[in-house]
């Protein structure tokens, strides 16, 4: 289901790296987010909102430059 706030989403379960690409074209990285936290972004109705109560404050993250 389409976000009006998250324009994609990828994970390395090797890393447990999460990266974020909001629709403003920035993108972060979330370290050490367990494997079923991804699972549930994937599932959530609303991506946003998952992000916004389980992702956002609480895993650290970095900002990625764009080129």
């Amino acid at each position: 289901m389409p976000s009006s706030v998250i324009k994609s989403f990828d994970y390395d379960q090797d890393s447990a790296v999460l990266l974020i690409t909001f629709v403003s074209g920035l993108k972060y990285k979330y370290m050490n987010v367990p494997p079923e936290v991804f699972a549930m972004l994937k599932a959530a109705g609303s991506k946003g909102r998952y992000f916004n109560h389980h992702i956002r404050n609480k895993f650290k993250y970095r900002k990625i430059r764009n080129h």
